[in-house]
């Protein structure tokens, strides 16, 4: 068995090293790079095999700890990571070659206006009769402070993301005699609890299934072993490994098939923290009736202009003569500042993506989805450091063809990542109708205000809404900054910009009413009751 302890000098491997490019590796002795680079190479390759063996013995002996009824499902789940393992270990460097980047051609990012100008072929019912949509529901709500599914997180007038979802999709349903149904992927973190909040929809017009994303064994940074000794060992030696098994997923379990056996085409799937991802009938139109028949897309993603906000997004570039969505985590490193750009890379994914369900099929079938494997680093509560390899589920757009990009509004890009993103949807700014989130139509101009809140007392959910009597009038507000302990008193208005900074052990109270236009606030503001 590999074991490699990172005390000890003579055990010690840098395995980030000892798996790049074997001329960079060979690089960091200079003056004898000729003659070492094969020595290294051989070396490089005896260790990846060391790897390869110890990591199948150790799978082996993990799947032997599963129940009865549990191991063939475990022993499936295990070849498919030992192939993603695999693939990492024959990464050799960067994935991409930065110089042979190129923009996108012509024709390969098209306008939303160009798209809904075009005429529709099919009426609204007909076309719905083809659709499914996915919502990727893996996620927690960690970031927030929650512990359990982030689509269970209240958004907006005691409504969840998973309510709103509901709601619109039933909307659908009613207004155009149709039945979309809506597909759940789950991790084993949301499963039981979306599963038992499900059945509060029975009575909905939205026939509603469910498929869980595959569990890994989170990995040892050093020996790169599973940390797990037993496959009932607890949920922090586990991962989901991204959306980008989406499409493997969705089709051992059985759904994709049952679909395309009902006549159904095409899949839209989007993150379900996204409220602006809501199903577009003219995106639809144009893949169900394209212009050339005898070239149909397979593969649509929703791209949008790229802010300063969103300097980390992944973007859309030619690479190799396919269209191929470029990550920050797969740019070497000298040339992460071009890529954040907003002048060189304009615009980025907003993973709302559209795809032919007999291609996913056929890939799937095939085993050719290929995707870049992303090395996600963890330190967990006992200072092990892990590493979790994922895939994107954007990532594919690569493997399908004729794939396009449609650069769609803003608005169909509304996350909620963080408590900043909440303000923003619980406020006026934004307009509930029938589960979708509209830009107020009492807003001088479309863009988002930048919000930014102090992490020590908003970053929290609980402490977040304790520090609101309720939320501020936010309608011509541009920029909004809060630092410290600040809170806020009832019907409050903010416009233009302002900052607040409370010092630390200061505080601020800014009284009921207040009205801040274009305003600093900073020292020490308390009210007291009398």
């Amino acid at each position: 068995m590999l074991g490699i302890n990172r005390q000890s000098s003579t055990n010690y491997v840098d395995w980030e090293l000892l798996f790049s490019d074997p001329q960079v590796a060979a690089s960091q002795s200079r003056g004898t790079i000729m003659q070492r680079t094969q020595s290294i190479m051989e070396f490089q390759q005896l260790m990846k095999n060391d790897a390869k063996s110890a990591l199948r013995s150790e799978l082996d002996r993990l799947g032997n700890t599963a129940s009865t009824d549990k191991k063939e499902a475990i022993k499936r789940d295990f070849e498919n990571f030992e192939t993603l393992f695999k693939r990492f270990l024959l990464k050799s460097g960067p994935s991409i070659v930065w110089s042979e980047i190129k923009s996108p051609p012509e024709g390969y990012i098209r306008s939303y206006g160009e798209i809904s100008a075009g005429p529709m072929q099919s009426s609204e019912q007909e076309l719905l009769s083809k659709l499914v949509v996915v919502k990727l529901n893996g996620g927690l709500g960690t970031s927030m402070g929650c512990t359990g599914p982030k689509s269970l997180i209240s958004v907006r007038s005691g409504l969840t993301f998973l309510d709103l979802t509901v709601q619109q999709i039933e909307s659908l349903n009613k207004l155009y005699d149709a039945s979309v149904p809506l597909v759940l992927m789950n991790s084993f973190n949301t499963h039981d609890d979306t599963n038992m909040i499900l059945r509060k929809y029975s009575s909905c017009n939205v026939k509603i299934y469910t498929f869980n994303q595959n569990r890994y064994p989170r990995i040892n940074k050093e020996s790169l072993l599973p940390i797990a000794q037993t496959c009932d060992d607890p949920l922090e030696a586990w991962y989901p490994p991204g959306h980008g098994d989406v499409y493997e997923c969705f089709a051992k379990s059985g759904l994709l098939k049952k679909f395309l056996d009902e006549g159904r085409e095409f899949m839209f799937v989007s993150n379900i923290d996204n409220l602006g991802a809501t199903v577009d009938l003219r995106i639809l139109n144009m893949l169900a009736n394209p212009a050339d028949q005898s070239k149909p897309c397979e593969f649509v993603m929703e791209v949008t202009d790229k802010t300063r906000a969103d300097v980390k997004g992944g973007t859309l570039i030619e690479y190799e003569k396919k269209l191929r969505l470029l990550e920050i985590a797969q740019v070497p490193k000298e040339h992460v500042d071009e890529f954040k750009s907003v002048t060189k890379f304009k615009i980025f994914n907003t993973n709302n993506l559209w795809m032919k369900m007999s291609a996913v099929q056929r890939l799937s079938d095939a085993s050719e989805l290929d995707m870049e494997v992303i090395v996600n680093n963890k330190r967990l509560s006992n200072g092990t450091n892990v590493i979790q390899l994922e895939t994107a589920c954007g990532a594919g757009i690569k493997n399908f063809n004729n794939a396009i990009g449609i650069n769609v509004p803003r608005s169909r890009f509304l996350p909620v990542k963080k408590t900043s993103d909440l303000l923003l949807v619980m406020s006026n700014l934004y307009e509930l109708t029938h589960g979708s989130m509209r830009m107020s139509s009492h807003r001088q101009f479309p863009t988002t205000p930048l919000v930014k809140l102090g992490d020590e007392h908003f970053s929290k959910i609980h402490k977040f809404l304790g520090r609101f009597a309720n939320i501020p009038d936010m309608l011509e507000l541009d920029h909004l900054t809060v630092s410290g302990d600040v809170t806020f008193g009832k019907d409050v208005t903010l416009k233009g910009t302002v900052i607040i900074i409370a010092n630390h052990g200061e505080r601020i109270d800014i009284p009921s009413g207040a009205f801040l236009e274009n305003k600093i606030v900073s020292g020490n503001l308390r009210i007291l009751d009398h």
